[in-house]
């Protein structure tokens, strides 16, 4: 499996980055959100998930690893493909689909093109205890944990996984240090993220 896209960007559109690799391009299928996030860039990171189906071998390319477990939690709901959770992903950000999630907000997913009300549910029952293992916890009155800066987070996690920490240890300990101090550096965050393992 590829878990991640280093290199130049050979082509940006608001569907597809096409990102060169020792030679070879690989087209990935994107959400706005990363087209976004790659605008204006020549070289990028880009997180992957693979979709082998007998008649193509896809590849769904994220900015980064929150967008692209939400995209995996969205698939995994029946009636839900690739496409139609890269649709739903281009109309929401990470924060904005996990409150509507975490709040039962039909109207705003059926809002989605190709969304209609039963999916809409569906999604909200199927997702409502999954999105806290993403990083989300939405308490109401507290600011969501989706506001974190997703670039400092992954390279803290990053950093401490070089260092020997388990990756799934160094993840929900800097996502708890990242949304403590949501204005921290990476620096800050890795060194308080060291004091708690």
């Amino acid at each position: 499996m590829i878990e991640y896209l280093k290199g130049e960007i050979a082509e940006l559109t608001p569907a597809t980055a096409i990102i060169e690799c020792c030679g070879v391009g690989y087209e990935t299928s994107i959400t706005l959100n990363t087209y976004s996030a790659l605008q204006g860039k020549k070289e990028a990171k880009i997180y992957i998930h693979e979709a082998i189906r007998e008649d193509a071998h896809l590849l769904f390319g994220f900015s980064n690893k929150q967008e692209r477990e939400l995209f995996l939690l969205l698939i995994s709901v029946s009636g839900i493909g690739g496409n139609t959770a890269r649709t739903i992903l281009s109309a929401f950000t990470v924060t904005e689909l996990c409150e509507a999630i975490a709040t039962g907000n039909e109207r705003a997913i059926k809002s989605v093109k190709g969304i209609g009300l039963k999916t809409a549910q569906r999604l909200i029952v199927d997702l409502k205890d999954k999105i806290s293992g993403i990083g989300f916890d939405y308490t109401g009155g507290a600011q969501p944990s989706a506001t974190i800066d997703n670039d400092i987070v992954d390279g803290a996690v990053s950093a401490l996984v070089m260092l020997g920490f388990p990756g799934s240890a160094a993840s929900k300990v800097v996502q708890g240090v990242a949304k403590a101090n949501p204005t921290a550096t990476i620096e800050q965050v890795i060194k308080l993220a060291l004091k708690e393992l």
